[in-house]
């Protein structure tokens, strides 16, 4: 079982992602998935996040216990989520908004400037997808394929050509940083 909190701050498109991922895996990825979702009574602008499961074999429980994988679009989600994470979990991170404490705990970590590559791409709020790209390559749970297939679906007609552009930059950046 995969164990998956997406956080950051509201108007990232953080519960979109969540979404995103669930519907690859349940959908494109022959996978069962559940997504549960939160964020403060403030909505935009404070800590939420997208809890998500995907396993090989029907989800009995569909809360997340504790997170082998975290990602952290902000400073406050990291702050407030960032703990969660089972020993020797995945964390990912857009290293321009998140700064992350040292751990006792063993973790993988793994950085991207996902806000600052969807800004350079022509649109800050692109940068949800630029992590799921990221989240692709690097955590191993979706395939690529199913990815690249869910995608147009799964966001607004008018930003498909962004959002898969997007898709493409971080799934790259994961590649390369894995290749390194």
């Amino acid at each position: 079982m995969n164990e998956i909190r997406i956080s950051g701050f509201g108007g990232q498109g953080v519960i979109r992602c969540g979404y995103i991922i669930g519907r690859i895996a349940a959908l494109y990825d022959d996978k069962h998935a559940t997504m549960t979702q939160s964020f403060g009574p403030e909505a935009r602008g404070s800590a939420c996040s997208a809890q998500i499961l995907v396993d090989d074999d029907p989800i009995r429980y569909p809360y997340l216990t504790q997170p082998d994988t975290v990602v952290a679009m902000s400073q406050e989600a990291y702050d407030k989520f960032g703990s969660d994470l089972a020993e020797g979990g995945l964390l990912l991170i857009d290293e321009d908004l998140v700064k992350p404490a040292s751990s006792k705990r063993e973790r993988r970590m793994y950085a991207i400037p996902s806000t600052r590559i969807a800004e350079e791409l022509g649109n800050r709020i692109a940068g949800n997808i630029v992590m799921l790209g990221f989240f692709t390559a690097v955590a191993g749970i979706i395939s690529v394929d199913a990815a690249r297939k869910a995608l147009p679906s799964s966001v607004p007609e008018r930003f498909i050509d962004l959002n898969l552009a997007a898709f493409e930059k971080g799934y790259e950046y994961g590649v390369e940083l894995l290749a390194k």
